[in-house]
């Protein structure tokens, strides 16, 4: 365990490492596995080795942390097909973290070329090579995702990996939802590890329709999310809801976190949301829950 300015390093089950947040008192992936995580819960899922086949990927990675999520998408996209050309953006807050996952070596495990591609951005922020576009915006993704959405740039693939929503409740809100839904592209998929029903309220609200994936070393199982119309198959007949988790979306949790401006503070869009579910004639969660506690 190794004290920086804002955060501790932690070994995770599957022996890889992650950081603590001091600043938002949690991990920034599950003690069960932190690798594991980026694979199972947003490279897989957003099926980033199907489009590598037709030779060139987009990546919107939204929380870029670490670099975990770039760097497992990285290796399933080359693995599938070596000569595909992969585009990457990513957004994070504080450039400090890429760098200290570089300089805690984190990452001396994997290959070299995924290990110097991660150096890369977390000390210059942009590499380009004859397969790999990458580049991280640095400052709050509030603003950063509105630069993303100017350039035209569609995802095959986002990653929505922000702290969770009661401790950064400004990236999850309806508001700023509909911003990083407008850079999917209409056949691609977005991936988080959240099931929060305020979260996928707000993916719904911004004409999204969502699936339930797989848990992922804990009981819960992260959201994917995409536009129907478009898709050859509905990821609802692939990844369904479970009746308990349709009727959580009729309950206040259900209740999006909204910051009309994005640019609020997260004391205020929390505050905002608990006096809307305060006076909601929506069914009390604790109501849904002891139902369903019976039931399981």
């Amino acid at each position: 365990m190794l004290d920086t300015d804002n955060f501790t390093l932690h070994l995770t089950k599957d022996g890889s490492f992650t950081f603590f947040s001091q600043e938002f008192n949690e991990a920034f992936h599950s003690h069960h596995g932190a690798k594991q995580e980026s694979y199972l819960k947003f490279a897989f899922p957003t099926q980033v080795q199907t489009v590598a086949k037709k030779g060139i990927v987009r990546i919107l990675d939204v929380c870029y942390g670490l670099g975990y999520n770039t760097a497992a998408a990285l290796e399933v996209i080359w693995q599938e097909n070596p000569t595909c050309v992969v585009e990457v953006i990513g957004l994070e807050l504080n450039p400090e973290i890429p760098k200290a996952a570089i300089n805690q070596h984190i990452f001396n495990d994997w290959d070299d070329e995924y290990r110097n591609i991660l150096t890369e951005l977390a000390f210059k922020h942009h590499l380009q090579t004859n397969r790999l576009q990458a580049k991280l915006l640095i400052g709050d993704a509030r603003k950063s995702i509105q630069e993303v959405r100017e350039s035209g740039f569609l995802a095959d693939a986002i990653f929505l990996d922000p702290f969770s929503p009661p401790q950064c409740p400004q990236l999850w809100t309806v508001e700023f939802i509909q911003k990083v839904a407008l850079c999917l592209h209409e056949n691609g998929l977005l991936a988080t590890y959240s099931c929060a029903a305020a979260v996928r309220t707000a993916l719904l609200a911004a004409g999204l329709v969502i699936g339930s994936t797989t848990p992922v070393g804990r009981r819960t199982p992260g959201t994917i999310a995409a536009y129907s119309k478009n898709r050859e198959k509905d990821i609802t007949d692939i990844y369904p809801l479970s009746q308990g988790e349709t009727e959580h979306l009729q309950t206040r949790a259900a209740i999006p976190y909204r910051d009309s401006y994005l640019s609020d503070t997260a004391e205020l869009i929390l505050s905002r949301r608990q006096q809307e579910q305060q006076t909601s004639p929506l069914e009390p969660t604790s109501k849904w829950r002891k139902r369903w506690l019976r039931q399981g």
